[in-house]
């Protein structure tokens, strides 16, 4: 017997509202697949299964069709299935219930998204029922149903030839252009080429590297998101500016300096000017991420002002730092004195 335990909020699961439109759900869908995807957490069954739910969720509200069935069905599921009507509604006298006709063939909620999707196929010539599914890497097999039961066949992959893939890049691997070899399974290796500048989140279209589909022995289209392997200074903003962090000592703050600071082109020459603060951002234009007409973007880079450690201290660094104390006129707490409740 189902119960409303069977039901999965899809809509929760991907963080979106019910309302949410098209665009909002398959924004939430890529950025929560980048973040559970198996190449980024590797031997993480927790992230494995996410990644399976989330798929699961967006295979049906990404289609308008199935979305509808899903909004009208899934939340009475349990009524449905004891082919009552839900809460607070009564069908005309003599009116059959949509209900009872389309869920009491259902075991479970399972079953329901199955048929939703078309998992399942029809009986052969020999009246065993085939159930036609899809493995994780979209492709069909079968199961058999005989007398004694079924086993149902599940999975978290929309049933069509168009293949999503994803391939972790390195930092400069992305920046620069990189050809790599992929290979579905069953299927023979090819090489994809990644343009120079390619960012998080973007998608590459490879036309007929997609699965195979089993009745027309067609190849769909492979779509390849691409996701960046964190790298140790430079990160990517949401402007794709390339950003960084230096630590400046008291008296380069104070007095300004000049450092050999990193780029992706190799270390330039920053000019540090005098009085600079904690968390300021100096900008090194045209140093940043390269852009599809040939452009580049900015690296920024945030100053961060680090005190020795006193054990760290010569004696004639102890000494100097004495005599500032002794002879400073800067005062940064005045504004202190008179703050009241």
């Amino acid at each position: 017997m189902a119960t409303t335990q069977d039901f999965k909020d899809y809509y929760a699961i991907l963080g979106v509202d019910k309302t949410a439109s098209q665009d909002a759900i398959k924004k939430a869908y890529r950025k929560l697949a980048r973040k559970h995807h198996p190449d980024l957490n590797p031997d993480d069954k927790t992230a494995e299964a996410k990644f399976k739910e989330i798929n699961e969720a967006y295979e049906v509200l990404s289609d308008e069709e199935n979305r509808k069935k899903y909004d009208q069905y899934g939340q009475y599921w349990k009524y449905a299935q004891e082919g009552m009507p839900p809460p607070g509604t009564r069908p005309s006298q003599g009116q059959a219930t949509d209900f009872g006709q389309d869920f009491g063939r259902y075991s479970n909620f399972s079953d329901f998204i199955d048929e939703l999707l078309h998992r399942y196929g029809q009986g052969d010539r020999q009246g065993r029922r085939v159930y036609r599914y899809y493995t994780t890497g979209g492709y069909p097999e079968e199961a058999d149903e005989f007398d004694q039961g079924y086993r149902s066949a599940y999975h978290s992959y929309a049933p069509h030839p168009d293949t999503e893939a994803a391939i972790v890049l390195t930092m400069a691997e992305a920046f620069q252009g990189v050809v790599k070899q992929l290979q579905l399974e069953g299927e023979k290796p090819f090489k994809v080429r990644v343009p120079a500048g390619a960012k998080p989140g973007s998608r590459i279209r490879i036309k007929g590297k997609g699965r195979m589909n089993p009745f027309t022995k067609e190849h769909g289209d492979l779509y390849v998101t691409i996701d960046l392997a964190p790298h140790p200074f430079f990160k990517l903003d949401d402007n794709n500016n390339i950003t960084c962090e230096i630590s400046l000592t008291p008296d380069e703050a104070v007095l300004g300096t000049e450092l050999q600071v990193p780029t992706p082109d190799g270390p330039v020459t920053m000019k540090i000017p005098a009085g600079v603060k904690s968390g300021q951002v100096l900008r090194l234009r045209g140093k940043g991420w390269k852009l599809p007409k040939g452009q580049r973007t900015d690296q920024l880079v945030k100053l961060n002002i680090v005190a020795p450690k006193e054990a760290d201290l010569s004696e004639i660094e102890r000494t100097s730092y004495e005599t500032i104390r002794a002879n400073r006129t800067f005062n940064p707490h005045a504004n202190l004195e008179n703050i009241t409740l």
